[in-house]
């Protein structure tokens, strides 16, 4: 824990040493939200979100707010051990060129609808989750697919001496459907709303979890945090069917799967809270995690040491330090590549527009690890070797 700050209607605690600009303003906002209970938990890896920090840890009573999770509802990580001590560099390029044919990037869709048993199984619910129910056909066509921004699918060199394989990603645009839907319906009762009006400007209106509209959400998240987790787990499939068709392979642990952006009900502080993480990883003590480094920069392995003042969370990642069209703005592409070529990595980083997830955008991932030392325990440190984005 590096300080609290205790200027609002309740503390915020911040394992990081800077919090300033629109990022301090946020989590101010945060700890002085009617709903908000007991304390404000921003992560090492703390930047501007839309309405909340990402990195934050937000706890409330009564109530659950869309946009503390997000527009990627249940965006998360999945990591797979493999048996193999070592991969051939020339091989790791053909590797991606196969995960490429295979894997949808970027706003690739499917072109044919995958079954529905793929996808979390609905039922009879179509009024139980309409937007959901709505979605669903083109979400036949979204499971199985990486999507853009920061997420990825690396091959990596573990401190274990066993190559690992992780991804990184969400719900696609299910998950955005839902999260405009109710955070819609959640501004328009914050208008008719006669008491603790939430400011419009805040981009934090919220639903009380006794209403209609609070149980869709909740139900409707949850599917979203289903989907996306059988989102990855297809990916995983098809790039460990590749791994093992190009390298004989057929060792492959159990998945390590966690979502960092949704809502859910807890006990903290002998109080029963909502508990919403928008990047930010639950880390209950002796719970396993997967904290992602930048494209180039190490990934990790962890064991969570169950902290009450995170509410037992940690960080979801490094951080940004720069925004997407700053990065694009003042990095240099070719120091950026150079950055990357030096660690001999096979990685995605070829024009300028490919600068937003370039290293020099995000902070160092060994100070966010060191800034929560009380949160968490490293297990395994994984050095990227190939790198694949959207």
């Amino acid at each position: 824990m590096q300080r609290i700050i205790t200027t609002e209607k309740i503390p915020m605690v911040l394992w990081l040493d800077q919090l300033e600009g629109e990022v301090l303003t946020q989590a101010k906002n945060l700890a002085n939200l009617p709903c908000a209970f007991h304390h404000v938990a921003i992560m090492a890896d703390a930047h501007v979100g839309y309405g909340m920090p990402i990195g934050g840890v937000l706890a409330t009573s009564g109530a659950v707010i869309p946009n503390a999770v997000g527009v990627d509802i249940g965006c998360g990580m999945r990591a797979v051990r493999t048996g193999l001590i070592e991969i051939d560099p020339v091989l790791l390029r053909k590797v991606l060129v196969e995960l490429r044919a295979a894997i949808p990037l970027g706003f690739r869709h499917h072109s044919r609808p995958r079954a529905a048993k793929t996808l979390p199984e609905i039922g009879g619910r179509e009024r139980d989750l309409p937007v959901v129910s709505m979605e669903f056909e083109n979400a036949r066509s979204q499971i199985g697919t990486l999507g853009g921004g920061n997420h990825f699918i690396e091959i990596q060199q573990g401190s274990d001496n066993r190559i690992w394989l992780m991804v990184h990603s969400g719900s696609r645009n299910v998950g955005y459907k839902v999260a405009e839907f109710y955070n819609k319906i959640a501004i328009k009762l914050a208008k008719t709303s006669g008491k603790d009006v939430i400011p419009k400007e805040w981009q934090l209106a919220a639903l009380p979890v006794a209403s209609q509209a609070g149980q869709g959400y909740l139900r409707e998240m949850e599917y979203c945090v289903a989907f996306a987790s059988a989102n990855r787990a297809e990916m995983m499939a098809a790039v460990q069917e590749v791994i093992s068709a190009m390298t004989g392979c057929r060792d492959f642990e159990a998945p390590l799967d966690i979502a960092h952006n949704y809502a859910a009900l807890e006990t903290h502080f002998f109080r029963e809270v909502w508990v919403h993480r928008k990047g930010a990883t639950r880390a209950f003590a002796g719970e396993r995690g997967i904290v992602p480094g930048s494209q180039g920069s190490r990934s990790y392995i962890v064991r969570g040491l169950g902290n009450p003042q995170a509410f037992m969370s940690c960080s979801h990642g490094a951080g940004r330090i720069l925004g997407r069209k700053e990065a694009q703005r003042v990095l240099n592409l070719q120091e950026e590549i150079g950055k990357l070529n030096a660690q001999h990595i096979v990685h995605a980083l070829h024009r300028r527009n490919d600068l937003e997830e370039a290293p020099g955008a995000y902070k160092d991932i060994r100070e966010v690890i060191a800034n929560q030392h009380d949160l968490l325990e490293v297990l395994v440190e994984l050095q990227p070797l190939a790198v694949l984005k959207g």
